[in-house]
């Protein structure tokens, strides 16, 4: 076993899990469910709008190098989006992106939100994030029939923050 004197070297190799992604220097599982809305909360994404907010989406998360979209859901008033980032971009970083090129291209696409828009402020300042593992503590605490002393009113919007996502 080797030479004489010496002891024997042991490789190891981390054990990776499935859910786990890979930079040069860092695994990570870093999933954020964000919300964000149009200005006003006017119902814009209707029909042809929506599908073209959906695909906007998903185009412009794949020029973002290892950003995957995990699921999407675009309501009349708000998208909610489920999104793995990773640690090389900052979730502030990556809003600002999406957001603003998103309203320009619906800009481009539809002159009519420039009507509605002037000054071509599509989107409400802000938006809602939550990271995932918060998601699916909540969602377990729910399944296991947990009380908590909210309001029925603010459990309501978290329970149908949570289906519509999953």
């Amino acid at each position: 076993m080797g030479h004489p004197g010496r002891c024997a070297t042991i490789q190891r190799r981390p054990i990776m899990t499935s859910r786990f992604r890979k930079l040069s220097h860092s695994l990570y599982e870093c999933k954020y469910h964000v919300v964000f809305c149009p200005k006003y909360r006017y119902r814009i994404f209707k029909d042809a709008i929506g599908e073209y907010v959906k695909q906007q989406v998903y185009q412009l998360c794949k020029r973002k190098e290892q950003v995957v979209v995990l699921k999407l859901n675009v309501q009349p008033d708000h998208v909610h989006l489920v999104v793995e980032i990773p640690p090389k971009y900052a979730v502030s970083e990556f809003m600002g992106y999406l957001k603003g090129k998103l309203a320009i291209r619906l800009f481009q696409q539809y002159e009519s939100l420039s009507r509605r828009y002037w000054g071509r402020h599509l989107w409400a300042r802000g938006y809602c994030i939550s990271t995932m593992d918060w998601m699916r503590r909540k969602s377990e605490s729910m399944s296991n029939g947990r009380r908590s002393r909210k309001s029925k009113s603010r459990q309501c919007k978290e329970n149908c923050l949570i289906e519509n996502v999953q």
